[in-house]
């Protein structure tokens, strides 16, 4: 967490120094399969990066899989684990810098909790979730989805009521709008970009959300997911998958969100945001 300034005084004469911590450094990061990150040199760019806390989706791998030291080495002694039941699949994780309050592990409704898909960590009055929605590549899982879509809906708005100060960063598996996705006409019938989708999303958001990329960022062509196929992400053919919602009670304190589509461990690329404590 950056450093703003300095307070010298004296006090029974002792000169003391206090450092105001002014913001948080947030990264997430669908890395599909934190152990083939890691081959890519996933540690060597975070630590050129810096963030405080990093939300990871789609880790892949169980805790007792990783070599958490690696982790350690590199800045983020307090990290958590949260995976699927199944092996090879789904799961998050929470790297952070200095220990929370408090973890959170998932959100207590079994079927989500089940594929590993929430894990929050509280620091003083802030709240940081890393969040993986379901897709429904597979159509025969579309109901799950929305089923996932609908409930967590109620679980955010009930989690607010204790923990106003919310950020839900993940991958949402979801376009918003057709400026979040290369070919608007063409995908108007693709999972990721049903109407249904799209109108939760604005929902969620109408919730008391904040889409902190847009709130900064209101050009075209910035995704945050590309197709192995077709040589999608040299011609910058993708999807915004990937979202920082920060609730409005913290409209005041974002300083910024960006893509950092330079990163190029995963078919996703990582976000950041940064807000004041």
């Amino acid at each position: 967490m950056g450093i703003k300034f300095l307070i010298l005084f004296v006090y029974r004469s002792q000169w003391l120094f206090l450092a105001k911590i002014d913001s948080m450094k947030i990264v997430s990061y669908n890395v599909n399969g934190i152990r083939a990150a890691l081959n890519k040199g996933f540690l060597e760019w975070l630590q050129s990066v810096g963030p405080d806390v990093v939300c990871l989706q789609e880790i892949k791998a169980m805790e007792e899989q990783l070599d958490l030291s690696l982790f350690e080495a590199a800045g983020y002694q307090h990290n958590y684990w949260y995976s699927a039941q199944k092996k090879g699949y789904s799961g998050v994780a929470l790297l952070c810098k200095s220990e929370p309050d408090h973890i959170e592990y998932g959100t207590g409704i079994d079927y989500m909790d089940f594929e590993g898909r929430n894990i929050r960590a509280d620091f003083g009055d802030i709240s940081v979730m890393s969040m993986y929605l379901p897709s429904a590549t597979n159509m025969d899982r579309l109901d799950f989805k929305l089923t996932y879509m609908d409930d967590f809906q109620k679980y955010a708005d009930s989690l607010r009521k204790e923990r106003p100060n919310l950020i839900v960063c993940g991958d949402y598996n979801i376009c918003h709008k057709a400026i979040d996705i290369h070919d608007p006409v063409r995908n108007k019938n693709v999972s990721g970009f049903l109407p249904v989708e799209r109108e939760w999303i604005s929902k969620f958001i109408d919730s008391g959300f904040i889409d902190s990329f847009r709130h900064f960022n209101t050009e075209p062509d910035n995704y945050t997911w590309w197709s192995y196929r077709a040589n999608a992400r040299a011609n910058n053919k993708g999807w915004r998958l990937d979202y920082g919602m920060v609730n409005e009670s913290l409209k005041n304190r974002l300083k910024r969100s960006v893509i950092l589509s330079e990163a190029k461990h995963s078919d996703h690329c990582p976000i950041l945001l940064e807000v004041e404590n």
